[in-house]
């Protein structure tokens, strides 16, 4: 697998949950509409200034901060012929050289003054339909598992427009993003796919229970 050394941020957003106005003059309340920063403190718990509005599905330790590749924004363009504001997807920040298949779930990373670790993939949501009002775009970054992914923070620290994300430590497993989003979505029956994510210890909680369960349905 090539692996990534060093990331470049296109991108940096953060943002509080607010109403935003889809459809036929129907109201969300959703923390995806984000704008560009330059600077921002991230905690355990995020950055500082930004916010989810569902804590069902959103926010928390393990998805302290959201990330997207960068090389997605100009398939998805390409393929709608439509352009894509910044943080489309509501992602803290919008990377080069770091996409699924290239990411391993435990992978650790330096983000300016902090360091963070990879969890899991991105469960895309309707909301992304919402604000763009393409739910193609939705169904294609499932089928693709174009779906950016989550990760926890281990050392707190300040983050800038222009820092770099470097590559600290390659989990020993190997188990990417892309690989993940497999079994995730479309292999939920292939019981050696499942274990071998389950083996990653770093994987973030909420997988790791849903996938159990998955296993002792399937091997009782």
């Amino acid at each position: 697998m090539e692996t990534c050394k060093v990331g470049e941020l296109k991108n940096f957003s953060i943002g509080l949950p607010k109403k935003m106005t889809y459809g036929d003059d129907k109201e969300i309340e959703t923390g995806i509409c984000k704008q560009t920063i330059e600077e921002a403190f991230l905690t355990k718990e995020g950055f500082r200034g930004d916010g989810v509005a569902d804590l069902r599905y959103h926010g928390g330790p393990d998805r302290a901060v959201c990330v997207y590749p960068y090389e997605h924004y100009r398939l998805w363009e390409k393929e709608f012929n439509n352009a894509l504001p910044p943080s489309t997807f509501g992602e803290n920040i919008t990377v080069t050289n770091m996409l699924e298949k290239d990411v391993c779930i435990g992978d650790i990373f330096r983000l300016g003054d902090a360091v963070i670790q990879v969890t899991q993939g991105r469960i895309p949501c309707s909301t992304i339909t919402k604000r763009t009002s393409n739910p193609l775009l939705l169904k294609r970054m499932v089928q693709t598992g174009f779906t950016g992914y989550l990760c926890r923070v281990l050392e707190e620290g300040s983050v800038r427009i222009d820092s770099n994300i470097t590559l600290l430590e390659s989990h020993a497993k190997q188990v990417s993003i892309l690989y993940g989003n497999e079994i995730y979505f479309h292999k939920q029956k292939d019981v050696e796919g499942i274990k071998r994510v389950l083996g990653v210890q770093e994987l973030a909680s909420e997988w790791q229970q849903l996938l159990v369960n998955r296993l002792d349905k399937l091997i009782t």
